[in-house]
């Protein structure tokens, strides 16, 4: 399963480090981060709740920028 986040996002440096920190969360296949669209792109791998991954991924996010936003609906 694939979903689009939208993010708040400083730099493409901060980007990266979120992009970097999402892809070590247990149960996400690959996620991307854009500064230029300002979005997160993740594939969960197969089996996975993408609400508690994604959970996973805000605290992840946060540790590395702490001021970024994730929007999770």
């Amino acid at each position: 399963m694939k979903k689009t986040y939208g993010v708040e996002v400083d730099c493409a440096a901060c980007a990266q480090k979120m992009e970097d920190a999402a892809n070590k969360v247990s149960g996400v296949e690959q996620a991307t981060v854009s500064f230029m669209t300002q979005k997160m792109k993740v594939e969960f791998t197969d089996g996975a709740d993408p609400a508690s991954v994604m959970a996973d991924v805000v605290k992840a996010c946060k540790r590395v920028e702490s001021d970024c936003e994730i929007f999770v609906e």
